[in-house]
């Protein structure tokens, strides 16, 4: 047993060696065979590559000897269209020179002919100074004198003629202007539809009893006093049965106390606390009833965009009254006359109508703030509610003489239209001469008047000065401290036009 195993060591330690000797040869002897099979794969695969790149050298030796034909046979063409364009150049060229010479020949022909034609304008000049000097020695006079003679029996001759055309164009002129504006005017009148009779802004409260009076005259007159501390009016009880007399400056105070005196006695309950609920109540319901004037007026006129505030304060004219004629009616007939006429006329009807209803507006607050009411108004428009000055200056313009533009003239002739019209205004006697008696009055307290009478119904105001005392510059300076001071003192209607009259006549007598 120990021998087999040793003679198996024996075996393995000789067969292992052995073994690794003859895988090492085995392995060799395969490396060398497969070298050799590379080897021969290369050789193969070069040839192959030297052949296809012979190929390819001919192929490319082709497209060489290709292209170079294609080249010489290009080269060969445009040579052909070289020769061709420059055969065609020469002509031109050839061409040109011959246009070049005609031009110089021209060129000289022409400067020949306006030499000639020099030479014969100054031969025609001489010939005509040599005529007129003989027509100069004949006549005896020089050019100048004897086109001066001529104009002069000319325009001795055309004058008359001339002046009694132009005198008839104008009279012409002027009658089919007159009648046309008639007509307009009848046209834009007849078609508006507006009462004739005026207005009153009424101060008297009628009241139920005499027992009344005592009731709101209250204890120690407490009611009175409150009623008008809160309304800022004068109530005035006296012996006139069955009413009481409010009054003041302000139409919307007197009907605000009207408003609330009216609920007091139908309530009954007469005391200060009542008084301040009725008249803070006549508050609201005259603010909602002035805001729905406003808005039923510019609907009615067809005005659209006013601001909510202006809307109340336009509202506010109809609790206002020029001499008896509803200051809102008034300007709703304004803006409906103005929107005819601006039709007829082709102007800006937007705008005629609207500065036709506002251009009274400072009338709502005039009793307020102070200055007249067109200033008021054009500050109203223009700076508080930021509108354009064409439509703000209508507040202006419809009492100026010189308006700027068609617009404005209609406005202003709506307004004399709606304030002229039969039944729109009324006065009394007595206050007619008396505002006649003022407006004459204020003239005569200048220096220098000799006389002064109102005319047309007081529209007017015509000053006669003393010539010695007032000259040319002082007439003009007169009469606007005149139209100042009406303007001050005076309340009225409208305008008023001042005529300053300076005449100076001499008298002598042949004896």
């Amino acid at each position: 047993m120990f021998i087999g195993n040793f003679l198996w060591l024996i075996i393995a330690a000789v067969g292992i060696p052995g073994g690794m000797v003859t895988g090492y040869y085995a392995r060799k002897v395969w490396a060398t065979r497969k070298i050799n099979s590379i080897e021969s794969k290369l050789e193969t695969t070069i040839a192959e590559t030297k052949a296809k790149q012979k190929e390819i050298l001919l192929e490319a030796q082709d497209k060489a000897i290709k292209i170079i034909e294609e080249a010489k046979r290009d080269e060969v063409q445009r040579r052909q269209e070289l020769r061709h364009i420059q055969s065609r150049l020469e002509k031109r060229e050839t061409i040109f020179d011959q246009k070049l010479l005609d031009l110089e020949k021209n060129q000289k022909r022409v400067a020949d002919k306006a030499s000639h034609i020099d030479n014969i304008r100054k031969e025609i000049e001489t010939i005509k100074e040599q005529q007129m000097a003989k027509l100069e020695r004949i006549a005896e006079l020089t050019r100048e004198e004897a086109k001066r003679v001529l104009l002069e029996n000319t325009e001795r001759r055309t004058k008359n003629e001339i002046m009694q055309r132009m005198k008839r164009v104008e009279e012409e002129g002027q009658e089919q202007i007159e009648v046309k504006a008639k007509n307009i005017l009848a046209l834009a009148m007849q078609r508006l539809a507006s009462p004739v009779t005026a207005e009153n802004s009424s101060s008297i409260v009628s009241i139920p009893s005499e027992d009344m009076k005592g009731r709101i005259i209250g204890k120690e007159g407490r009611n009175i006093k409150a009623l008008e501390n809160l309304t800022g009016v004068e109530i005035i009880i006296d012996e006139t049965p069955d009413s009481i007399v409010i009054s003041g400056f302000n139409a919307v105070r007197r009907q605000l106390a009207k408003r609330a005196l009216e609920k007091l006695m139908a309530d009954g309950r007469i005391h200060p606390a009542r008084i301040e609920e009725s008249v803070d109540l006549a508050r609201k319901e005259l603010a909602l009833e002035m805001r729905k004037a406003g808005e039923d007026a510019a609907f009615e006129v067809g005005v659209a965009g006013l601001d909510p505030k202006l809307l109340q304060i336009l509202g506010r004219l109809k609790f206002r009254t020029s001499y008896g004629q509803n200051v809102l009616r008034h300007s709703i007939e304004v803006a409906l006359i103005s929107g005819l006429l601006a039709e007829e006329l082709k102007a800006n009807v937007v705008e005629c109508k609207k500065g036709g209803l506002l251009h009274d507006i400072g009338k709502a607050v005039d009793h307020e703030v102070q200055g007249t009411h067109m200033e008021i108004g054009y500050d109203i428009l223009r700076r508080k509610f930021n509108m354009s000055e064409e439509i703000a200056y209508h507040t202006i313009a419809h009492h100026e003489d010189n308006v700027r533009t068609l617009e404005q003239a209609i406005v202003k002739t709506a307004d004399a239209i709606s304030g002229s019209r039969p039944g729109a205004r009324k006065d009394t006697y007595e206050q007619y001469v008396q505002r006649l008696e003022e407006l004459e009055g204020i003239a005569k307290g200048f220096p220098g008047i000799e006389k002064a009478f109102g005319i047309q119904a007081g529209r007017e105001l015509r000053v006669f000065v003393t010539p010695e005392k007032v000259d040319d510059y002082k007439a003009t300076e007169l009469a606007r401290n005149i139209a100042d001071q009406i303007q001050q003192d005076l309340n009225y209607p409208g305008e008023i036009k001042v005529t300053l009259i300076r005449e100076k006549r001499v008298i002598e007598y042949a004896r």
